[in-house]
């Protein structure tokens, strides 16, 4: 077990005070078997009102009501966990799921169907054209996913962006660069049309770069094996995800789970600035 505390915030700042409508987080880990949470804080100005609730998939959601108006906004979280995960290579897989290709069990068929479904169908021709360079065919289902999240790695050029959402996954191969979410799109759009069940996750990564601040979030997907249940794949660290891993949110589409989401009223006096800072400190 590791304690590792994650600080996380986000500042607003406006050229003339605004009225913010409700907002939406998505900033705490999720707890589970693998991850206890010591201690959270969340503090967030201006003046507001904080309701949490579970969202579709079972991630921790805040909404965030504001009363008063105001040139700034800052949501500042800071949150302890205990990380269990010090072993992911553990887990075993049935044995009808080893070797790809497979079927899920009818059981688990309808459950897993929307994580199967391509969300950039018009990329198809590209990806499977990529895939078929990589000769993933006739392999254990495990060493095609790490070949797959290697491939990913090795080929493309990592690349910090500030836009909001994801590029399409032959975007990201004809430019070949993207950032961690859009490596994660790309990796899970593969799975999909491999047949794999795959889905997004967002969170925070402990690393040098986060141990010493002025970090992002961080992303990556999981897939679910039979046997195992969903394991985690980077392929911006081209690593299979274990206690370096906090994750807060999944999702099938990548571009429903940002960590902040809002809209504000106001003249038309362009965007505001935006800084974020996440700092992921190991404990004693």
């Amino acid at each position: 077990m590791q304690r590792l505390r994650i600080q996380h915030e986000t500042k607003y700042q406006f050229s003339t005070p605004v009225t913010f409508n409700p907002h939406r987080l998505l900033i705490r880990p999720r707890a589970g078997h693998d991850v206890h949470i010591e201690s959270s804080r969340l503090y967030i100005t201006p003046a507001n009102t904080v309701k949490w609730q579970r969202d579709v998939f079972d991630n921790s959601l805040a909404v965030v009501s504001f009363q008063a108006s105001s040139n700034k906004l800052i949501i500042a979280s800071e949150v302890v966990i205990q990380h269990y995960e010090h072993a992911p290579f553990d887990f075993l897989v049935d044995d009808y799921a080893l070797h790809y290709p497979f079927q899920y069990a009818a059981g688990e068929q309808p459950d897993l169907a929307s994580f199967q479904q391509l969300k950039f169908s018009n990329d198809q021709g590209r990806v499977k054209d990529w895939l078929q360079q990589l000769n993933l065919f006739g392999r254990q289902t495990f060493d095609l996913l790490m070949t797959l999240n290697l491939a990913i790695h090795r080929q493309l050029r990592y690349q910090v962006r500030e836009e909001a959402g994801v590029q399409s996954p032959a975007q990201t191969l004809v430019q070949g660069s993207g950032s961690c979410r859009d490596y994660a799109t790309l990796f899970i759009e593969a799975c999909r049309s491999l047949g794999l069940a795959s889905r997004f996750v967002s969170g925070y990564l402990h690393a040098p770069a986060t141990e010493v601040g002025n970090a992002s979030t961080h992303a990556w997907a999981e897939v679910y094996l039979p046997g195992a249940g969903w394991k985690g794949f980077d392929p911006t660290t081209g690593q299979v995800t274990g206690s370096q891993h906090i994750a807060v949110a999944v999702a099938r589409d990548p571009e429903t789970v940002p960590p902040v989401s809002g809209s504000f009223i106001g003249p038309d006096l362009g965007l505001p600035i935006m800084q974020v800072n996440v700092q992921v400190n190991l404990l004693a």
